[in-house]
Order: structure tokens, then sequence, then C-alpha cells
């Protein structure tokens, strides 16, 4: 059995999904449920904010950090999954590894979300149970109505408005992952990974150019720049470990663009 902490977000209602389709039995408490009793079996924990973590700082924390620790305090289970982000490798360095060396500076507004994943995994790591693992995900790409992140942003933007307003430069670069790829891939770790730390990534950077440059072929958008743009390249992140293990191939964006498209045309009605 799997129990889904944060089961109607975007990453949770498509592991659920992908779970039942599978045959397997879900738990999936709310947070006015409190916390539950009994053995819980595989707990993967997806519940976080995003975008919208710098306009909801305290409950950026409550969701990384204080609801987590009374779940790992209080509930009994075969298997814990935390779902941290990528995100805390920070821009320094060319390449990601699971076994880099994690910087904060607390000075710096943006830097609440890392802190608040960091300690999250701190609590997990510091449980000292071996079947407790951290999932650290790239940036998750998929449909999803209510998302304020960049992919999906740009092209709501794009059916909606006819346009793209970019803040950020065109040579600026991130890596992506499929929502799917991801939800297949987390109960396999979860039920036999050897590690307690995962990358869940593509393993390749694309560019912003190069993502919104095939929304424009695909809806004949146009693209507008605003003044001053930065260039923003993350690291490439480092995925040998999960892919050596589970043989993890995920898709890429710039394929899957045209479904997640023609998907969000039918969903919302528009050409």
């Amino acid at each position: 059995m799997f129990t889904i902490f944060g089961s109607t977000g975007f990453i949770g209602s498509r592991l659920v999904n992908r779970l039942q389709r599978d045959g397997v039995a879900c738990y999936c408490p709310s947070r006015a449920d409190g916390i539950p009793g009994g053995n819980l079996g595989n707990i993967i924990y997806c519940i976080g904010l995003t975008a919208d973590f710098r306009t909801k700082p305290f409950e950026t924390i409550e969701a990384h950090v204080c609801h987590l620790a009374n779940i790992l305090k209080s509930c009994e289970f075969d298997s814990f999954m935390y779902l941290s982000s990528t995100r805390v490798y920070g821009f320094r360095g060319t390449v990601a590894t699971e076994n880099d060396i994690l910087q904060v500076e607390p000075l710096i507004a943006d830097d609440l979300y890392n802190i608040s994943k960091i300690m999250g995994e701190s609590i997990c790591f510091s449980s000292a149970r071996s079947t407790v693992r951290i999932v650290r995900l790239s940036n998750v790409y998929g449909y999803d109505r209510k998302s304020e992140n960049f992919v999906f942003t740009i092209i709501r933007d794009a059916l909606s408005n006819n346009r793209i307003v970019l803040n950020t430069a065109l040579g600026s670069s991130k890596d992506h992952v499929n929502v799917d790829d991801v939800a297949s891939i987390l109960p396999k770790i979860a039920i036999n990974g050897k590690y307690n730390l995962y990358n869940i990534a593509n393993g390749s950077n694309v560019t912003v150019g190069n993502i919104t440059g095939r929304i424009q072929e695909l809806t004949g958008c146009d693209i507008v720049l605003n003044k001053d743009v930065r260039t923003i390249r993350a690291p490439r992140i480092d995925i040998n470990r999960v892919r050596g293990e589970f043989d993890f191939k995920p898709t890429g964006i710039l394929d899957d663009l045209e479904p997640i498209i023609e998907d969000y045309r039918k969903r919302e009605g528009v050409k």
C-alpha cells in the first residue's frame, strides 16, 4: 500500500493515478484528517509550494518542514520518501550530483525555498531510518491548470494571449522533467531504492530560446523580451544514479510540448 500526502497536487495526483492504474492500493489523507494512525505502508510526501513560495513564506515552512516533521515523528511506515528539489544546488558549478555540498544564504529572500527543502531533508536523514529516502526533482512539467511554473505559464500565455512575455534571456537554461516520468519512477525508488538520495531529472538542460521557439512553431504566438533580462544557467543535473539502478530514460521537453499544447487546447476549448 502507498500513502500519498499531497495527493491533490500536481505531482501527487499524477502519482495516485499511476498507482491506481497499476492496481496498487492508495490511501490519500487530507490535512483536515490530522495525522493518521497505523502502518501507512510506503509513504510519499508530495506536499510543497513552488512558484508561490515568495508570497507564502510561512506556508512554505509549514509544508516543507513542520508538517513533514510531525508525520515522521508520529507515523509508522515501511518506507518514506520526501520530495525535495534540485533547486537546492543553486547556480554554482556546471554539474550537480547527489554528493555535492549545499550552500544557502538566509539574507537572500529567494533562498527561503532552498533552506526549507534542505531542512526537510535534514529531518529525514536525522530520523536514522534506513527506508527514508530523498528525491530531488528538477523542474517538473505537464498539464496543470493551476500552475504558475514557467513552462505551463508560457504555454497558457501563448494559447490565451497569443504571445509570450519573457523576464529571462533566451540563453537561460534549466533541466525539465515530465511529470509522468516522475510518477513512474517514484514508486520504484520507494520500494527498491538502494540509496537514500536521488536526483530525478532529464539529465540535460534546454534553453528558454529552444522552448519558446518550439511553442512559437506550434501556436504561432509572438515572443516578447522585457528590458534588462538576465541569463540564468542552472547546472546540469546528474542522473547516473537513478539511470544505472532503474534504467531511467525520461522523455525530452521539446518532444513533449506538442502533446501538452494539444491537451491544453482540448481541455480549455481554445484553438
